[in-house]
């Protein structure tokens, strides 16, 4: 069973989070996620564990457990889902989600607002009104 891990210390190694797991079975894997230009932890991380049932009861145990004054998140992994269109990423589309239209994202002028990271602009994040806009 592949197991999520959320809310670890950033300063946690692989190997320590691989033993909290073998207290109760055999562990396969432990994996944490780190940043690919930094190195750095992203704070969570996968365990995988063979037996179902020892899986189950270390999800049990450790779902709410506190490691270094943090308390983690764990839970059955959910598989991975693939991406289709929209969103930052989607394809050749204008529309709907990506960075072309206001609302949020990393807009950088132009009269359309919302928060995000705009820069400039007449309304909105940019450099009047809203939150926490990034002001160059």
């Amino acid at each position: 069973m592949n197991i999520f891990c959320g809310s670890l210390p950033f300063d946690l190694q692989e190997s320590e989070l691989k033993e909290f797991f073998e207290e109760y079975g055999e562990v396969s894997t432990a994996r944490i996620i780190t940043d690919k230009f930094s190195g750095r932890s992203k704070g969570f991380g996968f365990v995988e564990m063979p037996n179902d049932d020892q899986a189950k009861k270390a999800i049990e145990e450790l779902n709410g457990a506190e490691v270094d004054g943090r308390t983690i998140v764990v839970n059955q992994a959910e598989e991975k889902k693939e991406r289709t269109g929209g969103g930052y990423r989607g394809g050749n589309q204008r529309s709907g989600g990506g960075q072309r239209s206001g609302g949020g994202g990393y807009n950088r002028g132009g009269n359309s607002g919302g928060g995000g990271f705009n820069r400039g602009g007449n309304s909105g994040g940019g450099n009047s009104g809203g939150g926490r806009g990034f002001r160059s």
